[in-house]
């Protein structure tokens, strides 16, 4: 059971130690610019490997678990599904249900884990493999694998290695579950952290907050949902930043060259070397202040 890229790593994972009955994902939905209605990474895996694909629109109240009981799996696998699985389905498969987390549980329970992780600055995350109940990501631990977080690390970066490291801890672990060589251990009630679903707001870049964080924020919520100021009544979003060393009022013009566009923050100062402006492609400092008059001093951009 999965939808995004993300879950792909974990379908082939469960392609390599046993028999894939079926495969849950979320219907298809309209996605890009063009707004063209497209299966998911998951669906698509699935149809090439010609395995059958269920996607209920719903899951509680619909019959759904007898459909699934059909199958009669022994275990479901659920990584990155978007729906919360309600007890009649967690009591369909024998060994029930696991699922494969991008954190270290019990850090970051939620929807958007590798995002949180990158934006609270962490320097170590993970992959946890745990068997579920009916709450958000409470359930006991099987297995984990931890990762660095680079000092530079992007969303997509971490999203691919942990991906990866998903693949691998399910490929090798999950036998041992279904053979009873593991043991779920109770996650700790100390340092539990949600990790929320991720908002358009979240993108929005408040210059009365400290440089390191808003640096942090351009990592983590790059591609979507961006993080976005406005510059002469029209949006712009910036994809890439570095901290400067410069301080001022928020959201002042500090230097501007082909260096990069650098603006005081609420502590220090953040310096955006890649722009892009509504309805253009992305571009360097250099390029978006090529046609831009921008004096050192000013507070062009919406604080």
């Amino acid at each position: 059971m999965g939808t995004p890229e993300f879950a792909v790593g974990s379908f082939n994972a469960c392609l390599e130690v046993g028999q894939v009955v079926g495969v849950v994902t979320q219907p298809d939905k309209p996605r890009g610019r063009g707004q063209e209605v497209q299966a998911s990474p998951v669906k698509s895996a699935a149809l090439q490997r010609g395995i059958p694909v269920l996607q209920p629109a719903k899951l509680r109240g619909t019959g759904f678990s007898a459909e699934l009981s059909a199958l009669a799996p022994d275990v479901c696998v659920v990584t990155a599904y978007g729906k919360i699985l309600p007890p009649d389905l967690l009591a369909v498969p024998r060994f029930g249900c696991v699922n494969v987390h991008a954190s270290l549980l019990p850090r970051f329970r939620g929807a958007a884990p590798i995002q949180w992780a990158i934006a609270s600055g962490d320097k170590r995350t993970g992959v946890c493999l745990m068997v579920m109940d009916a709450g958000m990501d409470t359930g006991p631990v099987l297995a984990r694998a931890e990762l660095p977080v680079a000092p530079d690390e992007t969303f997509q970066s971490l999203h691919d290695r942990l991906a990866k490291a998903g693949h691998d801890l399910l490929r090798d672990e999950l036998p041992r579950y279904l053979r009873g060589e593991l043991s779920p251990v109770a996650q700790s009630a100390e340092g539990v952290v949600a990790a929320p679903m991720i908002r358009k707001e979240d993108g929005r870049l408040d210059f009365g907050r400290p440089a390191k964080e808003l640096e942090r924020r351009v990592r983590a919520f790059t591609p979507w949902p961006g993080m976005f100021t406005s510059f002469a009544g029209a949006r712009v979003k910036v994809r890439e930043a570095r901290e400067g060393d410069g301080h001022g009022a928020p959201g002042t013009v500090l230097a501007a060259g082909p260096e990069g566009l650098e603006v005081a923050c609420q502590e220090g100062s953040l310096v955006l070397t890649a722009l892009q402006p509504e309805g253009k492609r992305s571009m360097s400092a250099a390029e978006f202040l090529a046609g831009r008059k921008i004096a050192v001093g000013s507070r062009p951009f919406e604080t």
